[in-house]
C-alpha cells in the first residue's frame, strides 16, 4: 500500500512524526487486516435487523437511523477503499471490470435462480399455497428472474405467494443495494479513465464536498438530487475511495478517533440523516476497525456476500415455520446459522470458483495495437 498520490514516504513520515501518530497507509497491511471479519459482522448486522423486521415487525435504530442502514453504509465505505485500490493496482480497465463482474454477478444470478426455483415454492407451501402457484400470473417467480437480471431490482415481490407470507411477498429485500454498488464501480472506472485517481485525486475531495452539501440540503428539505439512495451510497462509497487516495494523510490516533465518534453520535442524535454531520466520522471509524480489529488472518474464505444475499429468503422460510414462535434472540441465532451454511455453499460452489477466473487469458492477454493502449489506464 502506498502513501497516497503525490506524497513521498519521507514527507509523510516527517509529517506524521510531527503529528505524533501513524497513518492509515502505515497501519493497513493487505495481507493482515480485519476486512474479512468486519464484512461478515456488517452482513450479520443486516441479517439481524431483517430478522427482527420479518419476525417481529420492527428494526433496531440509533436515533432516526436504522442499524441496518449503518451496516450497509459500512459496506460501501469498505468497498470504496478496496475497489479504488484495485483499479490503481490493475491499471487495466478490462481487468478491473472483469474482477468486479466476478465478485458480484455469478453469485447474484445463482441467488436469483434459487429464489425462483427453491425458496419461492417452499415459502408458498409453508404458507398454505401450492409449489407451482408461484410460476403463474403476472409478477411470477419466472418474471422475478427476468425482470431483475440486469442487477437493478425492478420486481421485489412474487405476487402469487400466499397472503401472510413473511415480508408480504418480497422475495429478497437485500439485493437492491447491488445495483448501486455496481454503479459506484462505474464511477471509479470513469474517474480512473480520465486520470483523476492518479493525477488529480484532489478532485475527488471536491466531489465529496458537493455530496456533503447536497446531504445537508436534503436534511433541511432543499433536495436537488433526484435519487436519495444514489446520493447516500455514492457519498459513503467515495469517502472510502478518498481514504485510499489520501491514506498517507489520514492519521489514526485517539484524539481523531474521539472526534470521529463525537460527530457520528451527534449526527445520530440530532439529525434524521446522520450523514449530514457524521458521515466522515463514520467512515473514519469503519476504516479504524479494518486496521485495529482482531482476527486479522485471512482464512481463505469470505461468507459475507453469501450471508448478505441469502439471509432474506432464509428468514422468510424460517419465520414460516414454528421457529417464529421462539424468543427473538433464538430466531436470530437460527437465522444466522442457516444463512452462514447457505453462504458457505455459495462461497465454495459459486464465488470461489468464479474468483479463480480473475486471471483468465481473455482479460490478461494484450489487445491489438491501439485497443491495448486504451485499455491500459493510468499506466506510465
Amino acid at each position: 500500500m502506498g502513501t497516497g498520490p503525490g506524497v513521498t514516504a519521507t514527507t509523510t513520515a516527517a509529517a506524521v512524526a510531527r503529528r505524533g501518530g501513524r497513518t492509515l497507509a502505515d497501519l493497513f497491511d493487505p495481507r493482515s487486516n480485519s476486512l474479512t471479519v468486519l464484512r461478515l459482522l456488517l452482513a450479520a448486522t443486516v441479517a439481524v435487523t431483517h430478522t427482527t423486521e420479518l419476525a417481529r415487525g420492527w428494526q433496531p435504530q440509533l436515533g432516526e437511523t436504522l442499524l441496518g442502514d449503518l451496516a450497509v453504509d459500512g459496506f460501501f465505505v469498505v468497498s470504496g477503499f478496496l475497489v479504488t485500490a484495485s483499479f490503481l493496482r490493475l491499471a487495466s480497465l478490462r481487468r478491473y471490470l472483469w474482477h468486479r463482474f466476478l465478485r458480484i454477478a455469478p453469485a447474484f444470478y445463482v441467488c436469483l435462480v434459487l429464489t425462483a426455483a427453491v425458496f419461492a415454492p417452499l415459502a408458498s407451501v409453508l404458507n398454505g399455497g401450492g409449489a407451482l402457484a408461484v410460476y403463474r400470473g403476472d409478477g411470477s417467480a419466472l418474471d422475478y428472474v427476468v425482470d431483475n437480471a440486469a442487477l437493478l431490482i425492478r420486481q421485489f415481490d412474487i405476487e402469487a405467494l400466499p397472503a401472510g407470507t413473511p415480508g408480504d411477498g418480497t422475495a429478497n429485500g437485500a439485493l437492491w443495494t447491488l445495483f448501486y454498488e455496481a454503479l459506484c464501480y462505474g464511477i471509479v472506472a470513469a474517474l480512473g479513465v480520465v486520470g483523476v485517481l492518479r493525477r488529480k485525486p484532489v478532485l475527488v475531495l471536491g466531489l465529496l464536498g458537493l455530496l456533503q452539501v447536497a446531504t445537508i440540503a436534503e436534511e433541511f428539505g432543499v433536495g436537488f438530487v433526484p435519487q436519495e439512495l444514489l446520493l447516500r451510497l455514492t457519498f459513503v462509497f467515495l469517502l472510502g475511495a478518498a481514504a485510499h487516495l489520501f491514506s498517507g494523510h489520514v492519521v489514526m490516533t485517539w484524539p481523531w478517533t474521539l472526534a470521529a465518534a463525537a460527530t457520528l453520535v451527534g449526527g445520530l442524535a440530532l439529525f434524521e440523516d446522520y450523514r449530514a454531520v457524521g458521515a466522515l466520522g463514520f467512515a473514519y471509524l469503519v476504516l479504524l476497525a479494518v486496521v485495529k480489529l482482531p482476527l486479522r488472518q485471512d482464512p481463505g474464505w469470505d461468507l459475507s456476500y453469501g450471508v448478505y444475499i441469502y439471509h432474506w429468503p432464509v428468514i422468510v422460510l424460517l419465520v414460516s415455520t414454528p421457529v417464529a414462535d421462539l424468543p427473538v434472540a433464538a430466531v436470530v441465532v437460527v437465522v444466522l446459522a442457516t444463512a452462514a451454511a447457505v453462504a458457505a455453499a455459495s462461497w465454495w460452489l459459486v464465488e470461489a470458483p468464479a474468483l479463480r477466473m480473475k486471471s483468465a487469458p481473455r482479460v490478461t492477454r494484450p489487445l491489438p495495437g491501439a485497443l491495448d493502449r486504451i485499455g491500459r489506464v493510468g499506466a506510465r
